[in-house]
């Protein structure tokens, strides 16, 4: 399973979230962000221009995952390094890894992350 995990300020636009995405890497089969998020009609528009699920993470689940990258702010805002990474780690599931950090959009406002797991 491919999983696009996605983060995203108030300033963000749908393109800010297409722009990280491609930035991070092709491939994805679902979204994934914390649950406040995936309420957000642009991680919705998304899904729906990209035709992938969507899924929302509970706060306690994304706040367990180790990321590489430290944001301050994804830190206190969501307890994770990088909500983008922290997502997609938590949707692939044990034993995914993320394809390289997170990719964040040209204006600064979205990130996204790409994990993988292999095994079922």
């Amino acid at each position: 399973m491919i999983v696009a995990g996605i983060g995203f300020n108030g300033r963000a636009t749908v393109a800010s979230l297409l722009d990280a995405l491609t930035r991070a890497g092709p491939g994805a089969e679902a979204l994934a962000t914390l649950d406040r998020k995936a309420t957000d009609p642009r991680a919705q528009a998304l899904a729906a221009r990209l035709g992938l699920p969507l899924h929302g993470l509970a706060p306690d689940l994304i706040a367990a995952q180790e990321t590489p990258t430290r944001s301050p702010h994804s830190a206190a805002m969501t307890g994770a390094g990088s909500l983008a990474e922290a997502a997609a780690l938590a949707l692939a599931g044990p034993g995914a890894r993320l394809r390289g950090p997170r990719a964040i959009s040209a204006d600064g406002t979205a990130t996204a992350a790409i994990a993988e797991r292999t095994t079922p």
